[in-house]
């Protein structure tokens, strides 16, 4: 006997969940909205069911159609697992790659060796994630992505090829609005318990997560991003350690203001890492481009 949950059904209860309507969710699967409602609605009459709440204005999947999705998901990823691998076994290429940034890198070195690699046209999908701190290699650990770059620290070993691609130099940095920007001194640990730190927090999920640069301050404002800690540095809202090669026109034009610092700031190297048993030839020819880029300028 046929099932009525085919995979038709379950992508379109996954794309109106994550869409929040059904025109929305035919346009990003490339179907009519009517087409969409059918699909739904003949799924309700095979399983006797009602699968969305029509009474709001936003699609609202009831508990049953929650508990197809949840289970249904595990299918359409193990589904794309086994076309991917079917690609992979074809022609050696995967069907898709992940690759995770640290946000302590820049994007542009990675966005050339994209463009690049699409001039191969084999056709490899590619999801471009942000990590920080032990977040890429907590990525790495769980499957998340194939390729981590700008991993440091408590490197595995046995697990994973590692590249190192450069040493990052930290500096103490104020905003030329912030009052420390007056001081024609040395910081001290004193100076710095009058003002909040800015953190960007560590991104793992399983790893245990830890923190870098930290020192006592009046308090601590959290950041998912190196970039966003940058921007609210830049505007006065907190002190802490940033990056030279990210912020080498502010320090140019004054709008960041270096000052040497009492407290101590380890300049770690920075790593390209990958699994060491992935054999498909996009993982081979994106990280022997990536090896060769200049991160860290």
């Amino acid at each position: 006997m046929n099932s009525p949950i085919t995979l038709d059904a379950l992508r379109a209860l996954d794309a109106i969940d994550r869409k929040g309507s059904f025109a929305s969710a035919a346009e990003s699967l490339f179907k009519v909205p009517s087409a969409l409602t059918y699909t739904i609605k003949k799924l309700e009459e095979d399983l006797s069911v009602t699968l969305f709440d029509r009474s709001k204005q936003k699609a609202v999947l009831t508990s049953a159609g929650r508990l197809i999705l949840e289970q249904g998901r595990e299918i359409l990823i193990a589904t794309d697992k086994l076309e991917s691998a079917v690609k992979q076994l074809d022609s050696g290429w995967e069907r898709n790659i992940t690759i995770s940034r640290d946000t302590i890198i820049p994007l542009s070195p990675l966005l050339e060796s994209i463009i690049e690699f699409n001039k191969l046209e084999h056709g490899t999908n590619i999801t471009i994630s942000e990590e920080s701190l032990g977040g890429g290699w907590d990525a790495l650990h769980s499957n998340r992505t194939d390729i981590a770059i700008g991993v440091s620290d408590h490197l595995p070993k046995g697990e994973y090829q590692i590249k190192e691609i450069g040493r990052v130099e930290f500096l103490f940095a104020v905003s030329q609005y912030h009052p420390l920007a007056l001081v024609n001194r040395t910081i001290q640990a004193s100076d710095l318990l009058l003002y909040p730190s800015l953190i960007v927090s560590d991104s793992s999920l399983l790893l245990p997560t830890r923190d870098t640069g930290l020192f006592k301050s009046k308090q601590q404002i959290r950041f998912k991003t190196m970039q966003g800690k940058i921007e609210a540095q830049m505007m006065g809202v907190g002190v802490g350690f940033l990056p030279r090669h990210l912020i080498r026109e502010q320090l140019k034009t004054g709008i960041l203001i270096e000052k040497k610092c009492i407290v101590p700031r380890v300049n770690p190297p920075l790593f390209i890492a990958w699994h060491k048993d992935n054999d498909g030839k996009a993982c081979q020819w994106l990280t022997n481009e990536l090896m060769h880029k200049k991160w860290i300028v």
